[in-house]
């Protein structure tokens, strides 16, 4: 569907506004937004503390961020979201709500379990919390994406702009309790940097188990959406078994291939002095034959009819060929360049910016107050404000406005540079960059959900999200180098000029959305 169908006429605009704010659907996705923003930060930032407190190692604390891979991979096990059947909880539950459930109880487990072992207790502690980190990364991406997959089948699309943004302000709500929240908790439970208290961390992970209990009783009162998945005849529990099993097997062999081939790339980096763009290039090679291994594992699994032929392909080649069967193929890569290109401005810059505030002369307190606080609730306001833009005008509409924002709003960092350590322009750069970011994520996301087949949601929508940070992320890795060789103010510039070719394909995409003779239309 196009994302400006669905758009109700001027007349009732302001009424189908106001009315969308009343649903009880934007208070079940402010519910399970927080439920989804809790885990990522109990991985992170509260995490590396308790870990630090614990006297535990710096470079064994910035192992488990692997544990949070999870999130930038979960497409690849979201087809089996959308196929598979969870017995008896799918027949009482329904699709969405009893993968949401056992996802949800998953996380519960995971954080409790991470409470359960002390990490200054040695090297086995220190390996069981690992594996529950895992766990809680993986559990919690599988949430994500069966949340997703929900927000966008309960609603139509000219509700998806408020939906978004009562998504991303439940997120953020989520990610405040469990990043200050914990930390608060931790401090007043009696662990300080000097004074180790595993007991008060121990609470404080099981407090915050306690909280996910919002998510599992939202889940539990929410209806089931209205839409049916794409049957497949003659597939049975069996069926689905072996499908699980070759995605193991293809999983296991993506770890191998990238731990049996690490000290050979290693070698290689050393051989050739260590140079940062070189580092970066044998990296993705080693991440591609991983990923290559994987591939050809799985392919060779079914060859040999380790699962049935149709069942892989409806569930890991349909998604994608449906996506260019109904576009086109013109169409279906420009829309894929733009959801690669859209958030490039403000993430490559925020990569860097809490480094900027601090060069500049903030202190840390001062920071936590501007950006922690200020900003979250600005950025809160602004996705309210693009969700309802979305609804009242039209997606593309505010998805234009967002990009322009979001690059204009760069420059006020150049006029901080300048004026240096001054806390009124500090709040008016950070309000007006998190304005900008709210507005122009809620209209994203409403975009990137009319984009998605109701048969194929879990998926695509996995797909496009994780597409839309990985350039971004990439070319936000050389912003510390970048700001090294041309300065603050032209890094600033620079951020400002790459959201350009965005507007260009914003224009592009909707001119190519209205002449096509026949909408795309979700079946």
């Amino acid at each position: 569907m196009s994302p400006e169908q669905g758009v109700v006429p001027q007349a009732g605009r302001l009424a189908a506004t106001l009315a969308a704010l009343r649903d009880r659907r934007v208070m079940a996705l402010v519910l399970l937004g927080f439920s989804a923003g809790m885990p990522i930060l109990l991985i992170f930032s509260s995490l590396s503390l308790w870990l630090r407190e614990a006297g535990v190692e710096r470079g064994a604390v910035t192992f488990f961020s692997w544990a949070a891979l999870g999130y930038s991979f979960k497409f690849i096990w979201a087809p089996l979201v959308d196929q598979i059947p969870l017995p008896m909880l799918t027949r009482l539950l329904g699709r969405r709500r009893s993968w949401l459930l056992v996802a949800q109880i998953a996380v519960i487990c995971a954080i409790t379990l991470m409470a359960m072992n002390d990490p200054s207790q040695g090297s086995d502690t220190l390996v069981m919390m690992a594996l529950a980190a895992v766990m809680l990364g993986f559990s919690s991406a599988t949430q994500d994406i069966v949340i997703d997959a929900y927000r966008i089948e309960i609603a139509e699309v000219r509700m998806q702009g408020v939906l978004s943004a009562a998504y991303i302000a439940g997120y953020r709500v989520g990610m405040v309790v469990a990043g200050a929240g914990a930390l608060y908790l931790a401090a007043r439970f009696g662990s300080t940097a000097d004074s180790y208290s595993y007991a008060a961390w121990q609470l404080t992970y099981l407090v915050m188990a306690a909280t996910m209990l919002i998510g599992v009783v939202t889940t539990l009162v929410v209806s089931e959406p209205a839409v049916r998945a794409r049957q497949h005849q003659g597939f049975g529990a069996l069926d689905y078994s072996r499908l699980v099993l070759v995605f193991l097997v293809s999983a296991a062999a993506f770890v191998a291939a990238f731990f049996l081939a690490g000290h050979s790339f290693t070698a290689v980096k050393q051989g050739l002095g260590n140079d940062a763009l070189i580092n970066f290039l044998l990296e993705t090679l080693h991440f591609g034959f991983a990923v290559a291994s994987a591939l050809a594992v799985g392919w060779l699994l079914v060859r040999l009819g380790a699962v049935d032929r149709r069942i892989a392909r409806a569930t890991w080649v349909e998604p994608a060929l449906d996506f260019f069967q109904r576009y086109g193929l013109r169409t279906a890569l420009l829309l894929l360049a733009l959801v690669g290109l859209y958030r490039i401005s403000d993430i490559v810059l925020g990569v860097i910016s809490n480094v900027f505030y601090q060069d500049i002369g903030f202190t840390k307190p001062e920071i936590a107050t501007a950006v922690k606080t200020f900003g979250v609730v600005v950025s809160i306001a602004g996705g309210f404000i693009g969700g309802l833009m979305a609804t009242r005008f039209g997606v593309m509409r505010i998805l234009m406005l967002g990009a322009v924002l979001s690059a204009v709003t760069n420059l006020l960092f150049i006029v901080l540079a300048h004026v240096g350590h001054q806390l009124p322009m500090l709040y008016v750069t950070v309000g007006a960059d998190n304005l900008a970011g709210g507005l122009a994520s809620a209209a994203f996301v409403a975009f990137l959900s009319s984009l998605t087949n109701v048969s194929f949601t879990a998926v695509q929508y996995a797909l496009f999200s994780s597409l839309m940070t990985l350039l971004p992320k990439v070319l936000g890795g050389y912003s510390g180098s970048m700001v090294d060789g041309i300065g603050y103010p032209n890094f600033f510039l620079f951020t400002t000029l790459i959201g350009v070719p965005v507007l260009l394909l914003v224009w592009f995409a909707q001119r190519s959305l209205k002449v096509a003779e026949t909408p795309p239309v979700k079946k």
